[in-house]
């Protein structure tokens, strides 16, 4: 499905000095600072799909209002031609997924796609998007084996699983120095791959493995297992709503060790879940640095709250899909194209993308709970 050669958009990255600079397509670099490209306007929107509600609503809100900032921004400078969001809520269900990416796809006027955000529910609708040719950008979905199907259009501009899980095993090792670890994964294709990974670095380091499930609130069993093997770190695969309580639970029973988990545990909501004190020395890892404090405050501005994990990335993923629409690039095939072999530098990192549409560079960091409180703005990279 092509998309009609109507639309005149330029995109507006220069958000107080946080321009994005695209190399697209045509090999050649520039600035996205407002014009025309003289075709007349459309009614054109572009798609968010993901979690809005339920246990993990809080990322997709993230990334939702990373979307709206970027399109703000444009908006405001081309009022007579205005490009807009249309969010579909999946709560991160693969099954709720499915039927919505059938609905966007059957939708002319989304010109692209920024999301899914869950691994799950990527690997669940992917076919759908590349049968389509609907170009996709995923802030935050980071299971391997996505970019291993073959769909030509799906792209991340987040690291994968791999590399955070080697990085996680690298901490765990070098920085916690602990030599018994205990993994633990929530049956996810996102946790039970990031667990992997970080199993694999580990090797004869893991003392122990055990699988929970998403929406699963009493732990004692894994927690009897744990306090019974005599591991002094626990590295859990999965989201904050259970990665917060298995904490809890796990400190009750006099668990003393390391508690590290992954980006899907890097929220506030862990450490209101788990409680202060329970949350406190947990580290949570993501391949996702801080939001610059300029960039929160444009952020706050326009969605009246902070800024979190995957705005960054949201707001960048929008902001190519806008670079590639002002180059011109207005069918799904030459937007893909576009989005293919652009090289830049977003408020998120630098930006390019491997044959496969992962991302080629990018840093994991370590995030501390301290004081009661995550410290979102002074993490250490690990690698």
């Amino acid at each position: 499905m092509g998309i009609k050669p109507n639309l005149r958009v330029a995109a507006v990255f220069a958000v107080a000095g946080l321009a994005l600079t695209a190399c697209g397509s045509n090999n050649s670099s520039s600035t996205a600072t407002g014009g025309s490209s003289g075709a007349p306007c459309g009614n054109y929107k572009i798609g968010y799909l993901g979690a809005t509600t339920g246990p993990y609503g809080a990322l997709g809100q993230n990334m939702v209002g990373g979307i709206k900032l970027a399109l703000d921004t444009y908006n405001k400078a081309h009022s007579d031609c205005k490009v807009s969001v249309q969010v579909f809520d999946s709560q991160g269900d693969p099954t709720k997924a499915t039927p919505l990416a059938t609905q966007i796809v059957q939708d002319s006027s989304i010109v692209a796609l920024v999301g899914p955000g869950f691994s799950g529910e990527s690997l669940a609708t992917g076919k759908t998007f590349a049968a389509a040719g609907l170009p996709v950008i995923s802030p935050s979905a980071t299971n391997v084996t996505i970019t291993q199907q073959g769909w030509t259009t799906w792209h991340r501009v987040i690291g994968n699983d791999s590399a955070q899980g080697a990085a996680d095993a690298q901490y765990i090792q070098n920085t916690a120095k602990a030599s018994k670890t205990y993994v633990i994964d929530d049956g996810s294709d996102y946790g039970k791959g990031l667990a992997t990974y970080v199993k694999q670095g580990l090797g004869s380091g893991v003392i122990g493995t055990d699988t929970v499930q998403t929406g699963q609130t009493d732990f004692s069993a894994t927690v009897t297992k744990v306090t019974g093997s005599g591991a002094d770190a626990v590295f859990y695969g999965g989201y904050y709503a259970e990665a917060g309580l298995l904490v809890k639970q796990l400190r009750q029973a006099g668990y003393k060790g390391l508690f590290m988990s992954g980006d899907g545990s890097e929220d506030p909501h862990f450490v209101s879940t788990a409680g202060a004190q329970a949350a406190d020395g947990a580290i949570l890892s993501a391949p996702a640095g801080p939001a610059p404090a300029s960039f929160n405050a444009k952020y706050k501005a326009v969605n009246h709250s902070d800024s979190g994990l995957y705005s960054t990335q949201a707001y960048d993923a929008t902001n190519i899909i806008l670079a590639g629409l002002d180059a011109g690039k207005t069918s799904h095939s030459d937007l893909n194209s576009f989005i293919g072999s652009y090289t830049g530098t977003g408020v998120s990192g630098p930006i390019s993308f491997d044959s496969k549409g992962d991302i080629k560079t990018s840093t994991i960091y370590a995030y501390k709970v301290t004081g009661g409180k995550l410290d979102v703005n002074n993490p250490t990279p690990i690698q």
